[in-house]
């Protein structure tokens, strides 16, 4: 298992042990106070909007063009850190990934 470390909206941390070829959305789309995931991983909502920690940013994959439009036109959006879960598959390389779920909008 991967352990990714959450702040949730209630600014709790939480430590998830994940599942490595699916997304960071379906693994803490079930915990309380996590992301909505509305659209279910289509890239289409913008519910699942997560702030990464600034020494992970690097090295994960950049946002896609399709993830940038989904973000770009959230007052919560911030150019270095958002992402949407529901692109971030996970791998063993995100042991020990940190994020910070994004706040409703």
């Amino acid at each position: 298992m991967v352990k990714l470390v959450i702040q949730d909206r209630l600014a709790r941390t939480v430590e998830v042990d994940a599942r490595p070829g699916v997304s960071a959305m379906e693994n803490i789309r079930d915990l309380d106070a996590s992301v909505d995931a509305i659209c279910g991983g289509m890239c289409a909502c913008a519910t699942c909007h997560i702030w990464v920690a600034p020494e992970w940013v690097e090295r994960l994959p950049p946002r896609s063009y399709e993830e940038e439009l989904m973000l770009q036109d959230s007052p919560n959006f911030d150019p270095q850190r958002s992402r949407l879960s529901c692109q971030l598959l996970i791998s063993d390389e995100c042991d020990g990934l940190s994020f910070t779920i994004a706040p409703d909008e």
